[in-house]
């Protein structure tokens, strides 16, 4: 089964003090002839022309078509693409090539939740040198917001997940569910699905840091303010609490799955309509058609649904960019590499291969808004989701140790998903224990 996943596992992996505050491993430009000065296109040509080694770090397996592409078009350059971990255990590898000063790769995917951890730690290279200012407008709003910090462009974006309701249209027919617009509406089908069949849940969350806040996001949330190495963190935000009101709701009423995301059991669930619904990002379909491929024909996409009436709010829900570490041996082939995957030709192998874009132009293609979906029975699903990417609330940012406050999500607001104490209370022990770690690690923190 082939998983194309933008979500973050966040199992409990943080990056060290040395590494978030001090930064560490900033690397010098070499006999390549990188500078901190301008970049031209023909000084990225000269580089190309001349050929070297390349290492990327990646887990997204659309970028092995990408590598192939690439390397044919520019025959002297040779790629090496490593799987060094998804998510938190590149990070950790790359946490540790960079303390040791050998073996950081060139260029390495990042997610957008993580980039602005290792760019406050000077591991990632500006990109302006680079001409990534006169990209701006290509990709849409989220990713490229997604890859800023401090206003300084560390990446390019690869995808986005811009969010939708995925719903088992077999299910919802069978039981007079109606594809709910509004929250409150959710909650009611899910009251009246489970009550209809018990063995059936309206959707499956056993609590997820990245999915909490992007449902803070949506509701219009800002519980995190970041201005350097000054933050704040607020769970008291009206946003946080609208989602915690209303989630508790599925909680008290034991209306959430009990199975676990991404388990054999869980795309069991999908296939064979127990588990009826999921609220996530625009990558979502490839994880459907290879994951729970019985349920091909029963699915659709509906527009997220709203915290007010008549409202078209969305977020980002996981994505991943490509930055060039500070280190790189060659920092004009990691560009080229970079842009080629995202803007130029690579771009369009990996939406050929599955991948949701975050380029406008590729969003508005009419071949991709106008593609039917067998698995979707014949619905054109590229048309909701490029609406979805064109909804997101602007204005959210994460917190420079996000990866280490997504670690202990599950031992303060995770509780309660467990029956312990509310979601309320998960949330303001989660601020609390975010704050505490920012302090240890030299940030001033409201």
């Amino acid at each position: 089964m082939t998983v194309i996943r933008r979500r973050a596992l966040l199992a409990g992996v943080a990056l060290s003090a040395s590494l978030v505050i001090t930064g560490c491993g900033s690397g010098s430009d070499n006999a390549s002839g990188d500078t901190s000065g301008p970049v031209s296109e023909a000084d990225v040509q000269a580089a190309l022309d001349a050929g070297g080694n390349l290492t990327v770090w990646a887990w997204e397996p659309t970028l092995k078509k990408v590598v192939e592409g690439f390397q044919a078009k520019y025959p002297k350059v040779k790629v090496n693409l490593v799987n060094a971990g998804t998510n938190k255990d590149q990070y950790t590898a790359l946490q540790n090539a960079i303390k040791a000063g050998s073996g950081v790769p060139d260029v390495a995917q990042v997610e957008y939740y993580a980039l602005p951890q290792f760019a406050l730690a000077k591991s990632l290279a500006d990109l302006k040198p680079y001409g990534a200012d006169k990209l701006d407008g290509t990709f849409t709003p989220g990713p490229w917001n997604g890859v800023k910090s401090g206003g300084v462009t560390y990446g390019l974006p690869m995808d986005s997940g811009p969010m939708a309701l995925f719903y088992n249209k077999d299910v919802f027919d069978k039981h007079g569910i109606a594809v709910p617009a509004t929250w409150d509406a959710y909650v009611a089908a899910a009251e009246k699905l489970h009550k209809a069949d018990p063995k059936v849940y309206l959707t499956s969350d056993n609590g997820d840091p990245g999915q909490t806040t992007s449902m803070i996001w949506q509701a219009g949330g800002k519980p995190y303010t970041v201005d350097g190495t000054t933050v704040g963190v607020n769970f008291a935000d009206p946003g946080a609490q609208k989602y915690a009101t209303t989630w508790q709701k599925l909680i008290d009423g034991k209306l959430l799955s009990p199975v676990n995301g991404w388990t054999d059991e869980w795309f069991k669930g999908l296939a064979d309509g127990t588990i009826a619904s999921l609220t996530t990002g625009a990558w979502m379909p490839a994880n459907l058609e290879s994951g729970a491929a019985a349920g091909s024909g029963k699915w659709r996409v509906a527009p997220m649904p709203q915290w007010e009436a008549g409202g078209k709010a969305t977020a980002e829900n996981g994505g991943s960019s490509l930055a060039i570490m500070n280190a790189a041996a060659n920092k004009k082939l990691a560009w080229a590499f970079m842009k080629y995957a995202t803007v130029d030709e690579g771009a369009q192998t990996r939406v050929d291969a599955g991948a949701f874009p975050a380029k406008a132009a590729q969003l508005e293609a009419p071949a991709f808004k106008n593609k039917e979906f067998p698995y979707f029975g014949g619905q054109k699903v590229n048309e909701v989701l490029a609406a979805s990417a064109g909804q997101v609330v602007p204005g959210w940012s994460y917190l420079p140790f996000q990866v280490y406050a997504n670690s202990v999500f599950g031992d303060t607001a995770g509780k309660a998903y467990l029956g312990n104490g509310s979601l309320s209370d998960g949330l303001k022990a989660w601020q609390e224990a975010s704050v505490k770690y920012g302090k240890e690690q030299g940030f001033t923190v409201k």
